[in-house]
């Protein structure tokens, strides 16, 4: 015949070989029919140990298919990934040639497989004591086989030491490492670790327990775990097998927990357990009755794959006068689906039996009118096997699920229930038409088993066979459940739920995103949330994003030029030392806020860590350091630092590690030349030595000890600061490749599960390829395909699959655009920028390691076309960042670094601030601007008394620049003019007020006021041989205490104002508009009034009361220079002028922390950029709590001082922030500052008097 070769061609085919004894196979090899265009393209292989109950062989743990041949003659083998232990071999023919039929010759590989087998029956066991001379053994190893029916029982129990016990137990299909502590069996249990899933599905699946010391290893067929054991279980006394043997008993513990079923190769440190109990071997007792043989109960299920699949039996058999009677076991992980339905005949109605959110439910229609409705059970979407029971019988109609553990519906009829000529089980025929089954659920995938129709079992082989009733795209005598969440492949926390044909991650708290939930929805530093344009608050940072480390908790000060990121810990304050009867020494350990992986990740990627170390002292030496004339010494004093529990420094803060020093001995400033310390000087008088520690290998601070505190008058204090550090090497690291046959190549990237990849590239080049890596067939890819798109492609063996996002502009625009790309089991993803992200589903059963052996190719290829021109910036795959300037200063064509930022970041610097450019980034000048801050947005603000003055005399530029060459140019100007541009805002409930006020050398002025009216009033005199004219806008109630904002802006006679969001006044002056020699700019109270009119005078000399913010006349900002730089502008402030947050548009809270700000209208999902005030996990009640409290604290005091020292009511309150009490000795010259999270401000409170 020259091979196998079916009479009929379709899926309904199968080859199967008995291999004589239990082998184990390792490969596989098929050709084509001899001598014809018969052969296989595809086919199945299945493999059992009985001739029933099958299992499908699976590569990669989804990919059930194997490709065949393409000829009759070639031969294609293939080596099993994971050899198979089996009896019977099953071949089914997927596909064949179209030109021929089924035609195969088959051969098989391997070699006989021996082994002691042992069975229990739910009342036996096996139990191993072990002997004095084992126990000493610190790596013990058990390993075992086991099949079983039941989804329940023991497997292993070990005892330790004080009552300690382990005991493996299978529970609903999984098996779970239990610890217990006591010998009864209801002492309490702690589950280490669960893994497996179906396991009760008689097939064989290994088990290995391996005990080093503390740490276990738990293997469950190719899945692994390691949990920590407690000491007094690092040696077993005794093994129980398949019970749990009570200690002193000769009889076996019989508990429906016990394990029913059989176990293959037990083995003990390579000791036959079976074996031995085999040849009553007195170290194994053998209890109840134990078979070494396994017993095969034959039970056939059958598998409902896909939407075709039915199981129509006759209803002959079923149909009685009396009712119907149906059972079954089913298993299936989706909520809906129809499990029977059979027409009444009598009644011309129908009755369906299905699921619907994992309840049982019954329907009988008739006409299109339910007749009766009843659901039973809850929860049967789980995987388990759930039993089944329909009965009709006198007039009574009853449901059951899972018998006494389930639920049960009955229902009293006025009609028989009876079959009609068939019933259908999982769906209908297609070419039904609907005629004898209807359908109008969902199908049922999934697996039945043990049918009976009025208590006769269902012979499915005769089924599989065409001897009784009929089927479609049915796997008859399997069943091919699969459990897509064992292993979950949801990552960091996600939990994972599935259907038959998929899985879901639920990501929520976990602060991942993505199908797998692999993607972290936070920053890396606070410089990338910055540049987001957020400021200073609380964010959640991320360190290595879609890596192991889990987000944390940061302070981020955006305050300066630097953004620092600031790390707390149980002690920041300056705290005294005394004398103790208990000891010599003081020691102090400080925990800090992040956990130590997250903590060397941050100094790891920042550019500058420091971390403040002070030492306060009065005859207490701190490091006995040696001097000219003093010996050397050990010191008294010294600190642990660095990773883990730190390492010993004997060096103090602003000196060098290993230096024994202080930082006056390093600048040779120390109070006693004789030392290096002003504290070794033991001096009567309070000193101290304070330092920031700036070596990155000695932080953080862990611990403290302070030695020379227990003399007599002997007093100190100490005090170490938060971590902070500045600088994102990750986040500018760049590399620009000017040509397109350069690249930078790096080792081979892994990715074979997850695989995320992001960056940032601007470019003029229309083309180019950002990143390459190969495989044998596999590959990864991610290029510009045009101007407008990008195109993330790879191939992990099931063809090459795109991802495409376009872009409605350019991106050849040499600005910076952001691309996202992750691949895992379930999709592929691809973003740029904020667009969308595009998607593409992996095949459900598919391939999808992916396999890459070639270097890592950046910016181009390894043919070296289609190369990137441009810039790439912050590639970071799998949350590890790729250092591009470190191999681009060793890579001809590739230059480190890329200038031109402001391109990209020049919009975050606001109110005219100036984008400056950097090699790793940039920065704003506010230079020209009232505001500051990092992105020159925050407002400066000030709360006037009626006495506080701000004078501002304007100057010659060649008189300033003596003195002043660095200060800002908004702080000076010309001293004659045709034009103003005037911008303040304001906050006051006074009427009439004097806002601002300048004058001239020639009698001229300018006035903006508030009239008695509530309204704007402008006052011009440009010729002091006129009266001033008088400009008055028609918006009302300015003296209402809320924040106005005025703009006015003169051109020579043509004058415009716009007050808040009204309509803009225009008005005209009659004189000549030049404004000459101007003199001073006056804010508040006018001294010199002798210029003034008379009612001008009068009203300056009651001065303002309320809030001036963000004044500017032309490039000048008057209420900026007298707040930040007093002794260097030439300003002239009296009365109390106190920085204030009164000219936000937020109603003024004096004790409002920073972080409470919110990026505008961004309601988003976490990690949309806002600070975390509202995002805080579990420590937000506690967080909350304590800052209520010190809220409630400061502002009871702040009502008490004002009631004591001000008569009358102030609109106004300035903003101040008090040191700590000292404590309670007169001479203790230092005040405790707690450096919290909140205290690093944007609002520095400054007073100048």
């Amino acid at each position: 015949a020259g091979g196998w070769s079916p009479l009929r061609s379709d899926r309904y085919q199968w080859l199967e070989v008995y291999l004589g004894g239990r082998t184990q196979i390792t490969a596989i090899a098929t050709q084509g029919r001899y001598g014809s265009s018969d052969w296989l393209t595809a086919y199945l292989l299945m493999y059992s140990d009985t001739g029933h109950n099958w299992k499908q062989y699976r590569q990669e743990d989804s990919i059930g298919a194997f490709p065949g041949n393409s000829n009759a003659d070639s031969v294609v083998q293939y080596k099993l990934q994971q050899p198979v232990i089996a009896r019977y071999l099953r071949l089914i023919p997927l596909d064949w040639n179209p030109s021929g039929r089924i035609g195969l010759r088959l051969e098989t590989y391997g070699c006989p497989y021996t082994s002691d087998v042992a069975g229990f029956d739910g009342s036996s066991s096996l139990l191993y004591r072990l002997s004095p001379g084992l126990r000493q053994t610190s790596r013990e190893i058990i390993s075992l086989k086991f099949k079983t029916l039941r989804n329940s029982g023991i497997l292993l129990h070990a005892e330790g030491q004080g009552q300690h016990s382990l005991t493996l137990e299978l529970e609903r299909g999984k098996l779970l490492l239990l610890l217990r502590q006591g010998r009864s069996w209801s002492s309490e249990t702690q589950r280490l670790v669960s893994l497996g899933s179906l396991l009760d599905d008689q097939h064989w699946h290994h088990v290995a327990v391996e005990k080093l010391s503390t740490h276990l290893n738990l293997t469950v067929d190719k899945n692994r775990e390691q949990v920590q054991i407690p000491a007094q279980l690092s040696h077993w006394d005794q093994l129980s097998v398949g019970a749990v043997q009570v200690r002193g008993s000769q009889k076996p513990f019989i508990s429906k927990r016990n394990f029913h079923g059989c176990l293959e190769n037990l083995l003990y440190n390579n000791l036959h357990l079976i074996d031995l109990a085999k040849h009553n071997d007195h170290q194994v007792t053998v209890m109840g009755n134990v078979t070494f043989s396994c017993a095969e109960p034959v039970s056939v299920a059958v598998t409902f794959t896909g939407p075709q699949s039915f199981l129509q039996l006759p209803g002959a058999i079923a149909s009685s006068s009396a009712g119907v009677s149906v059972r079954l076991q089913f298993r299936t992980w989706n909520k809906a689906g129809l499990l029977l339905t059979f027409d009444l005949p009598q009644q011309a109605g129908v009755v369906w039996l299905y699921l619907s959110e994992a309840r049982l439910r019954l329907q009988i229609h008739k006409a299109g009118r339910a007749l009766l409705e009843l659901s039973a059970g809850s929860g049967l979407n789980d995987g388990q096997w759930h039993s089944l029971e329909l009965s009709s019988r006198r007039g009574r109609l009853t449901i059951t699920v899972d018998r006494e553990e389930g639920g049960t519906a009955h229902a009293s009829l006025s009609f028989p229930v009876t079959t009609g000529s068939y019933l259908f089980f999982g769906g209908c025929p297609a070419e039904d038409g609907g005629k004898a089954c209807r359908n109008p659920f969902n199908i049922f995938q999934g697996c039945m088993r043990l049918l009976t129709l009025d208590n006769q079992p269902v012979d499915l082989i005769m089924v599989q066979q065409r001897l009784l009733g009929n089927y479609s795209q049915l796997q008859i005598d399997m069943c091919g459940i699969i459990d897509r969440c064992s292993p979950s492949h949801c990552e960091h926390g996600g939990s994972c739920s599935q259907s038959w044909t998929v899985f879901h991650c639920n990501c929520s708290d976990s602060g991942y995103s993505g199908a797998t939930c692999h993607s972290s929805v936070y920053q890396q530093s606070c410089e990338a949330y910055k540049h987001k344009g957020n400021t200073s608050g609380l964010y959640y940072i991320d360190v290595d994003g879609s890596g192991p480390i889990k987000p944390q908790l940061i302070y981020c000060n955006m305050t300066e030029e630097k953004t620092w990121m600031v790390i707390q810990h149980n002690n920041t304050q300056l705290t005294r030392v005394r004398p103790s009867a208990v000891g010599n020494q003081h020691s102090a350990h400080f925990d800090y806020s992040s956990e130590e992986e997250q903590l060397s990740a941050i100094i790891s990627q920042s550019e500058h860590c420091e971390q403040e170390l002070s030492y306060h002292c009065r005859k207490s030496r701190l490091l006995n350091t040696p001097g000219v004339c003093v010996p050397e010494g050990s010191p008294f004093s010294w600190w642990l630092g660095g990773p883990g529990p730190g390492r010993l420094q004997t060096y103090w803060g602003g000196a060098i590690p290993g230096s024994q020093q202080c930082a006056c001995g390093l600048e040779d400033n120390c109070l006693d030349p004789q030392h290096y310390c002003n504290c070794d000087a033991d001096r009567m008088e309070w000193a101290n030595d304070s330092g920031l520690l700036t070596h990155k290998e000695s932080l953080p601070v862990r611990s403290l000890l302070l030695g020379d505190i227990q003399r007599p008058g002997s007093e100190a204090a100490y005090r170490v600061g938060p971590l902070r550090c500045h600088g994102d090497k990750n986040f500018w690291n760049a590399a620009f490749f000017d040509k397109e046959t350069s690249y930078l190549h790096f080792p081979t990237f892994h990715g074979e599960l997850s695989a995320d990849i992001s960056f940032l590239f601007k470019t003029t080049a229309s083309s180019g390829v950002f990143l390459e890596n190969l495989g044998i067939r596999d590959f990864i890819r991610i290029e510009l395909s045009s101007s407008t798109e990008v195109v993330f492609s790879f191939d992990v063996g099931n063809g090459p699959l795109e991802v495409r996002v376009e872009s409605g502009v350019p991106l050849n625009d040499n600005r910076w655009h952001r691309v996202r790309a992750e691949r895992n089991v379930k999709e592929a993803s691809l973003r740029l920028d904020e667009l969308p992200a595009a998607t593409q589903e992996a095949p459900a059963d598919g391939h999808f390691h992916l396999q890459l052996n070639s270097q890592l190719f950046i910016g181009g290829t390894a043919s070296r076309q289609k190369g990137f021109r441009g810039c790439i910036r912050s590639l970071q795959l799998n949350g590890v960042t790729l250092d591009l300037e470190e191999r681009a200063r060793i890579t001809p064509g590739v230059r480190p670094g890329c200038p031109g930022h402001c391109s990209s970041y020049g919009s975050l610097c606001q109110n005219q601030g100036q984008c400056v450019e950097r090699d790793h980034g940039f920065y704003c000048d506010c230079g020209l601007s009232a505001y500051t801050g990092a992105f020159c947005h925050r407002e400066l603000s000030a709360s006037f008394k009626p006495g506080t003055s701000v004078s501002y005399t304007f100057k010659e530029p060649y008189e300033l620049s003596r003195n002043s060459s660095d200060l800002p140019s908004s702080i000076y100007s010309d001293l004659t003019l045709r034009g103003e541009n005037i911008s303040l805002s304001f906050r006051t409930s006074q009427s009439p007020a004097l806002l601002l006020y300048v004058s001239s050398y020639y009698r001229e002025y300018l006035a903006l006021l508030i009239n008695k009216h509530d309204k704007l009033e402008l006052r011009y005199k440009l010729d002091n041989s006129r009266e001033a004219e008088v400009l008055r806008s028609r918006v009302r109630n300015l003296a209402n205490g809320q924040l106005h904002s005025v703009t006015i802006r003169r051109l020579a006679d043509t004058i415009s104002v716009q007050i808040d969001q009204n309509a803009r006044e225009d008005f005209n002056l009659t004189s000549d508009g030049e404004f000459n020699a101007i003199k001073s700019l006056v804010l508040g109270r006018v001294h010199e009034s002798d210029d003034l009119d008379p009612d001008l005078a009068r009203l300056s000399s009651l001065g303002f009361t309320g809030c001036l913010s963000v004044v500017h006349f032309n490039s000048i900002s008057p209420l900026k220079a007298a707040l930040l730089y007093p002794d260097t502008s030439p300003v002239v402030i009296t009365g109390p002028l106190a920085q204030s947050t009164c000219g936000s548009s937020a109603p003024a809270n004096p004790h409002a922390a920073e972080n409470t700000h919110h990026l505008s209208d961004q309601s988003g999902s976490v990690g949309s950029g806002q600070p975390l005030v509202n995002a805080i996990r579990t420590d937000s009640a506690l967080i909350g709590g304590v800052i209520a409290v010190v809220i409630f604290v400061i502002v009871s005091v702040l009502a008490v001082t004002a009631r004591f020292l001000y008569r009358r009511k102030e609109t106004y309150q300035n903003q101040e922030v008090k040191g700590a009490k000292p404590e309670d000795s007169p001479e203790f010259p230092f005040n405790s500052q707690a450096d919290s999270q909140t205290v690093p401000s944007e609002n520095p409170k400054e007073y100048f008097i």
